[in-house]
């Protein structure tokens, strides 16, 4: 049976790993630890628990890989993307899974990509990869993941003391969203607030840290 979504995990991404967990140390106290490799991607990425089997995942492009021949995901290979980078790792988007990617990608209004299958290690999933490796929505709207595990990769990750407390997009046309969102049955998985037309849309999430509640919000992406 089809089960309905759920939120997976955050995405913040860098121009290397260390710039990453330098970052998520600056702003939630604590140390992130390594996660592993994804050959097929060309990055590698540290990971931790936000609570409710989700997820904080920091990103980069390994450069000791070769290049994979293909777009990196979440528009990593970006110039834009990167040149933001350059200046902060950011908060770049939002991952949500199911248990059925075949069936959701064919019920969403909006390309989520192929399905292909991904691994870090003993690890395995499918995925929706655009050809392009594009940013979803400019980071608005969510990729998709289906786990080959009995449970949630997040049970093994280093429990931190943090817990994702919300997630909010910030958009001149939210309408446009909650239809994306609402045709994957994920509308209600985050908050949307309208902004006035011509402003840069965003993503915002609040995370409770051992130093306090921290916000954190993407870079102003291009309409």
């Amino acid at each position: 049976m089809n089960r309905k979504p759920r939120l997976d995990h955050l995405v913040i991404a860098a121009t290397s790993l260390e710039a990453g967990v330098a970052y998520v140390k600056s702003r939630l106290g604590v140390e992130i630890p390594f996660g592993g490799e994804h050959v097929k991607m060309g990055t590698h990425n540290h990971l931790m628990q936000l609570g409710n089997e989700t997820f904080l995942e920091v990103i980069a492009i390994n450069e000791i890989q070769a290049p994979p021949g293909r777009p990196r995901w979440y528009g990593l290979d970006d110039p834009c993307i990167r040149g933001c980078l350059v200046k902060q790792p950011a908060l770049l988007t939002w991952v949500v899974n199911t248990n059925d990617l075949a069936a959701l990608m064919l019920a969403a209004n909006y390309s989520l990509g192929n399905a292909e299958p991904v691994s870090r290690g003993e690890l395995s999933w499918l995925f929706g990869l655009p050809e392009d490796g594009r940013l979803l929505g400019g980071g608005m709207l969510p990729y998709a993941i289906e786990w080959h595990t009995s449970k949630h990769p997040s049970n093994h990750m280093a429990e931190l003391g943090c817990r994702l407390e919300k997630i909010e997009v910030f958009h001149p046309y939210p309408q446009w969203l909650g239809s994306a969102l609402q045709s994957i049955d994920a509308a209600d998985l985050v908050q949307l607030h309208t902004l006035p037309a011509g402003e840069c849309p965003y993503l915002s999430v609040d995370i409770s840290t051992p130093i306090g509640k921290v916000q954190l919000q993407s870079y102003r992406s291009k309409l």
